[in-house]
């Protein structure tokens, strides 16, 4: 059996959706899941008298123990032959997690949790988790599209590897196609032939999917040798980045970015672009960092 998965646990509805999924990820994988709550202060649903675990903190136990019982129920449920370990920590939950994910094959969280409001990631501890996770982190936000492909956001860094070997061995696991999106931009230093002042430039719409499909089968080749059962369609495509992934997703089971070591999204997914996928994305978004600090 390989590294376990890590899902986090609060109580939340968006966590107990991201239990369930976390189960029957750890099923298809052949892993144990371990269900991980942290309480410090960002968890504003534990009680602040007195020590957590000493008579003044009455009701913290039965809170906590009360808050895994019912992850561990929907796991079962969900995926009732995966081994589950229960891990209980004092600490702020974002650090918990990004250490937890130290020895994990996948980290699962929910989009948002108790305290926060809903949809929005920035400062939350998914999106720290995203940004400083060390393995891919699975942030669910709506269940994918059954039967969907696992969509692929790819770019020209070096550090979207790491995302596109996961998508492909994703899309192997679950018998699914791929999708491989690029997105040329008119306005971006690429996007133009000749000397010119980029107000008065022509675009030339041919030369962007060109480079497009370039970009595509540069990212691809390597992998579609080694994973020759998945299926991939490229879509080169001129326009906006983040409205081109949020609407694709629609249709996806699962949504692929890359992220550099630093937390930032790598190439075109700098920014607003990366919060617009984790805030809007209509699947689970899989952040796969390179592992460089």
């Amino acid at each position: 059996m390989g590294q376990p998965m890590v899902v986090g646990v609060d109580g939340s509805p968006s966590s107990l959706d991201a239990v369930e999924t976390a189960a029957r990820e750890a099923a298809v994988r052949g892993v144990g899941l371990r269900l991980v709550h942290a309480f410090g202060r960002t968890s504003s649903h534990v009680p602040r008298s007195g020590p957590p675990w000493s008579p003044a903190g009455a009701g913290v136990r039965e809170l906590v123990d009360g808050t895994l019982a019912e992850a561990e129920r929907r796991a079962r449920d969900a995926a009732p032959g995966v081994e589950l370990a229960r891990d209980v920590a004092a600490g702020d939950p974002s650090a918990v997690l990004v250490f937890a994910s130290r020895t994990a094959s996948l980290t699962v969280v929910g989009s948002h949790g108790r305290g926060t409001v809903a949809g929005l990631l920035l400062g939350s501890t998914a999106g720290q988790l995203a940004a400083h996770g060390h393995c891919p982190v699975l942030v669910v936000r709506e269940a994918g599209r059954a039967g969907g492909p696992v969509l692929l956001a790819v770019d020209d860094a070096p550090a979207s590897a790491p995302a596109v070997r996961f998508a492909f061995a994703e899309a192997r696991l679950h018998g699914a196609p791929l999708t491989a999106v690029h997105v040329c931009r008119p306005g971006s230093a690429d996007a133009y032939d000749g000397a010119a002042d980029p107000p008065f430039v022509t675009y030339d719409r041919g030369h962007l999917r060109d480079h497009a499909e370039q970009v595509l089968d540069a990212a691809l080749a390597g992998c579609e040798q080694r994973y020759p059962e998945v299926t991939v369609r490229r879509r080169p495509v001129i326009g906006r980045v983040r409205h081109t992934l949020v609407e694709a997703s629609a249709d996806a089971r699962l949504l692929v970015v890359g992220a550099r070591g630093g937390g930032g999204f790598t190439g075109l997914l700098l920014g607003s672009v990366s919060q617009a996928v984790l805030h809007h994305a209509r699947c689970p978004v899989a952040v796969v960092r390179d592992g460089r600090e």
